[in-house]
Parts: structure tokens; C-alpha cells; sequence
């Protein structure tokens, strides 16, 4: 009994990887093509993110409370917003 769950393990462990593998080689394929790019970005999030962080000077916990996202989020979202402002502003 033992040996025949350690059989069906190996199989359905060959089956998952079998479909991992073609998944990204599928997504490869179609990024290749443009076709994949991945999910959008949520641009009145990233927005709201902005605002209470660099304009209202809260937190970076704050600011992941508030908006319901992790720390590294706001980090992420406020200094990338944060340095396409100031070069549109300086051209």
C-alpha cells in the first residue's frame, strides 16, 4: 500500500511539473509575440498610494494599512511615481 502511494506521488509530482514546464513555455512563447505582459497595473491604487505617501508624508505602514498592501508595495509604487514626476517636471 505504501509503495503504491509512493508510485501515485511520483506520478502526479512528473504530471505537475510536466504542466509547469509547458506553462512557461507557453508564456514565454507569447511574450515573444507580445502578446503576454502580465497583469495591469491598478493605476488609481498606485494613485492613492502617491498621495498619502509622498504628498501627505505618511508612513510607509501607514500608508500599507491604509491601502491594504504590503510595505514593499508603497516603497515600490511611491519611488517609482515619485521619479517620473520629477523628470516630467524637468522636462
Amino acid at each position: 500500500n505504501s509503495m503504491m502511494m509512493d508510485m501515485l506521488a511520483a506520478i502526479a509530482r512528473k504530471d505537475y511539473q510536466d504542466r509547469r514546464r509547458r506553462q512557461a513555455e507557453g508564456i514565454k512563447k507569447a511574450k515573444e509575440e507580445g502578446k503576454y505582459k502580465g497583469r495591469q497595473a491598478d493605476s488609481d491604487l498606485h494613485e492613492k498610494i502617491y498621495q498619502l505617501r509622498v504628498i501627505n508624508k505618511l508612513s510607509i505602514s501607514d500608508t500599507a494599512k491604509l491601502t491594504n498592501v504590503s510595505d514593499r508595495t508603497v516603497i515600490r509604487v511611491a519611488k517609482k511615481l515619485a521619479s517620473e514626476r520629477s523628470t516630467a517636471k524637468e522636462a
